[in-house]
């Protein structure tokens, strides 16, 4: 994932997308997932280490306080460069909506990452070359309504994996593509958004819930989007049965 010149701001939002060369898919199995869920939160640091590194640190953790009291708590000393928002993973891509905190977060994160997830990629699949696309894409989000509408835009996306042409076309089964992201869908934040806890350390929500209206609000605006969706199915399907929708 090679260097950006793209100057972004300290304390801004950005929507950053990145897929793999060619259309290659960077997700195989749960492994995959989460080698890239433990990477975002981990490389999420602009001080030198790896992840070997913060591994053993844990296991170092856990191991000297086996015996100690619940109240032990790892100590998360992390100097991130950003705050992860919200994220959703796709075989062949992946979103983050993400606020830089330091100067080049956003581009030394997305190098970090990148580069750690190619090597991994590789050696697991004993093969050369790039994994991502040359340019991760980035959308600087200026205002509230579309930081709304990225939320609901990023968590829905597993959807296409049930109807590949839903953002289209609608949704012809509106409570099968709730159930899948609200129960089944692991690799996005929205889990931990509607209270289930899936990957919680890795993304700050309170902005966010503030935004949305906490839990009932991002389930809300989720499902509002699927409703608006189907309606859209609903109506095209009315017109063609009409005849009336060769005549558009």
């Amino acid at each position: 994932m090679p260097y950006r010149k793209d100057q972004f701001a300290n304390s801004e939002i950005y929507h950053i997308i990145s897929r793999g060369v060619n259309g290659m898919t960077l997700f195989n199995d749960e492994d995959d997932y989460y080698r890239m869920i433990f990477s975002i939160y981990e490389l999420n640091n602009s001080l030198p280490t790896t992840i070997r590194d913060r591994r053993e640190e844990r296991n170092r953790f856990k191991k000297q306080n086996r015996s100690q009291s619940s109240e032990i708590f790892w100590i998360d000393k992390r100097d991130n460069f950003l705050e992860i928002l919200s994220f959703c993973f796709m075989p062949n891509h992946f979103h983050l909506l993400v606020r830089q905190l330091k100067d080049g977060g956003i581009t030394k994160f997305m190098s970090k990452v990148g580069t750690g997830y190619a090597g991994y990629f590789n050696r697991r699949y004993k093969r050369k070359g790039y994994v991502f696309q040359n340019r991760f894409k980035s959308m600087h989000v200026e205002n509230d309504d579309y930081i709304k509408t990225l939320f609901t835009y990023i968590h829905a996306n597993p959807i296409s994996l049930l109807e590949s042409n839903w953002k289209e076309l609608g949704i012809k089964d509106p409570k099968k593509a709730i159930d899948f992201l609200e129960n089944n869908y692991r690799w996005s934040s929205y889990q931990d958004f509607i209270g289930k806890t899936n990957f919680p350390s890795v993304t700050k929500r309170n902005f966010l819930y503030e935004l949305m209206g906490g839990e009932n609000g991002c389930k809300s605006a989720v499902k509002d989007w699927i409703a608006y969706k189907n309606t859209l199915l609903n109506a095209q399907e009315n017109l063609q049965r009409t005849g009336l929708w060769e005549l558009l």
